[in-house]
């Protein structure tokens, strides 16, 4: 495998991570270093750990993970997106204490975000890659492109104030519908 097709896998596995960092950081909870530090080396952390995972498991464990992956990221993403949105609709000062860069739900987003990557690494178990150099390339390209997604949605966050949690909530449950869809229309 090259390092082209590698790039090319990192860059489509970071796009679900990148789309919860523009969002998080739009609505608010990316203000200070060390919240943006949380999110892109989470996002990285977890997407260079769940190939090495898949790439260990074997195909008995992951043929039967398989069938509910994608009903585990709805779940996760879904539930994490309708806390945002209704943070976004009350009108208390009081509205931020539910930071998705922090804690479980740092967690939750991180393995949502990353469950493809877990067949990935499986993939590349039976092509008889070696797991190290890929899982380390799609780590460090999901944690930069989280963090320019970070700067943008905090760009976003400034002019559209309190609207832009709404919108991460609903861009999150878009997300686990999209891999829910994908999921179950694959033949």
């Amino acid at each position: 495998m090259t390092t082209f097709e590698i790039i090319i896998i990192a860059l489509g596995l970071a796009m679900d991570a990148s789309a919860v960092s523009l969002a998080a950081a739009a609505a608010g909870f990316a203000k200070d270093g060390r919240a943006k530090f949380r999110l892109s080396f989470h996002f990285g952390l977890f997407q260079f750990m769940m190939p090495v995972l898949g790439w260990l498991m074997g195909m008995a464990f992951v043929s039967y993970f398989k069938s509910v992956d994608h009903w585990i990221a709805f779940c996760l993403l879904g539930f994490v997106g309708g806390r945002m949105i209704r943070e976004g609709m009350d009108s208390s000062p009081d509205t931020h204490k539910n930071d998705p860069s922090r804690g479980m739900t740092m967690v939750m987003l991180s393995v949502a975000t990353s469950i493809d990557a877990l067949a990935i690494g499986l993939s590349l178990a039976m092509l008889e890659v070696h797991i190290l150099y890929p899982s380390i390339m799609i780590g460090l390209i999901t944690a930069a492109m989280s963090l320019l997604a970070i700067k943008i949605g905090t760009r976003l966050g400034t002019v559209f104030g309190k609207r832009m949690e709404i919108f991460g909530g609903l861009v999150l449950i878009l997300i686990g519908s999209r891999i829910l869809f994908s999921h179950l229309t694959q033949v």
